[in-house]
């Protein structure tokens, strides 16, 4: 039964997913996501602000069961826990460098700061001080390089740069999400917003913002669209010979799962839950909100999502609320790298790390 509303969930959180990759006058809303999402594909440069909070997170006692004191500790430590993704990206040549920070609230709060550096080949991870996880001293503040070329050929397959074709992903992206919102009502589930009523972040200058909510009344409909409509449509562009050395999906797997969506086991569970959507999934809140500028990029969105989902057969109840953001900025300027790419006693390999730690165990 977890299924049945891990698939409603799914819906939700895919259908914010599709949006965010996102005039001179003002355009419908439906048209103007997709604008936004053809312009964003002409970005050959950017800098980004990606913020992540996780505002509640509950399971009941009795889908705890004897979760002994370890499931009370995670979930306070995930409450109200916050990610945020700073990142300065250009396509020609492609390098991105991203820096990520992680704050852990609750009995055992913590915070650590992971920069990273992504070419063609290559990733650099600096590698942080974590409490509670012993490192070499040595390698701390260091950058891992991992030459994704040579793991390949360790692992026995071919090098893929493809997977790393932001442009092509852009255009994926795109893809799928013009197929998501052909399948839904204008006006069901998008509406404009004054920018000035938005809650626009300072420097953000958005001639639109469109809003995508979806709520009690129309969550029967929202899921039933996605499952039996855009769904089925998306695995087939996921199939598609173009995407797929950058996916690496076999053909095989997504029929499969084509098929299992359109089979009748999942139809009659479906069934079952669209039958009393209230029973398994609350929707307290779910928007999302894309603003546009005037060259109709997608310079800044947000999301709102407070959800509670039942599986009544197996006692379990589970409640979350986050809320996230991504503002771009800088497009199509020339970036400005703060790390640059990592050389020198700056780096150590996978093999020194490894042999550090071993001479950690010797003692």
């Amino acid at each position: 039964m977890i299924k049945k509303w891990g698939i409603s969930a799914a819906a939700l959180l895919l259908a914010a997913v599709l949006i965010l990759p996102g005039c001179a006058s003002k355009q419908e809303p439906k048209e103007a996501l997709k604008a936004a999402a053809t312009k964003a594909t002409t970005m050959t440069s950017y800098e980004t602000k990606s913020r992540f909070v996780i505002n509640n997170l509950t399971i009941d006692e009795e889908s705890a069961g004897e979760a002994d004191g370890m499931t009370t500790q995670v979930l306070s430590m995930l409450k109200n826990a916050e990610i945020t993704v700073d990142s300065v990206y250009q396509a020609d040549p492609m390098q991105t460098e991203a820096t990520l920070v992680l704050n852990l609230k609750g009995d055992m709060a913590m915070s650590f700061t992971v920069p990273m550096v992504i070419t063609t080949e290559k990733v650099f991870i600096k590698i942080p001080s974590i409490p509670f996880l012993p490192l070499p001293e040595t390698v701390v503040g260091k950058f891992l390089e991992l030459d994704l070329k040579e793991l390949a050929e360790q692992e026995g397959t071919e090098f893929n740069p493809g997977a790393l074709d932001t442009a092509k992903a852009q255009k994926l992206s795109n893809e799928v999400m013009d197929t998501f919102l052909a399948e839904y009502d204008e006006a069901e589930y998008f509406k404009d917003i004054d920018p000035k009523n938005a809650k626009l972040p300072e420097g953000v200058d958005a001639k639109q913002v469109v809003q995508f909510q979806v709520t009690n009344d129309n969550v029967k409909e929202a899921i039933t669209i996605f499952v039996n409509n855009a769904l089925p449509k998306i695995i087939d562009i996921l199939g598609k010979d173009e995407y797929k050395e950058m996916l690496q999906i076999d053909a095989a797997d997504l029929a499969k799962a084509k098929e299992e969506i359109q089979s009748g086991e999942t139809r009659t569970e479906m069934d079952k839950v669209l039958a009393d959507p209230g029973k398994y999934l609350t929707v307290n809140q779910f928007k999302f909100n894309t603003a546009i500028n005037k060259d109709e990029f997608p310079v800044y969105q947000d999301l709102l999502m407070d959800v509670k989902m039942t599986d009544p057969e197996a006692g379990t109840k589970m409640g979350l609320s986050l809320t996230g953001s991504n503002q771009y900025s800088r497009i199509n300027e020339k970036p400005e790298f703060k790390i640059g790419i990592p050389q020198g006693d700056d780096v150590v390999s996978m093999e020194e790390l490894e042999q550090q730690f071993n001479e950690m165990g010797a003692y």
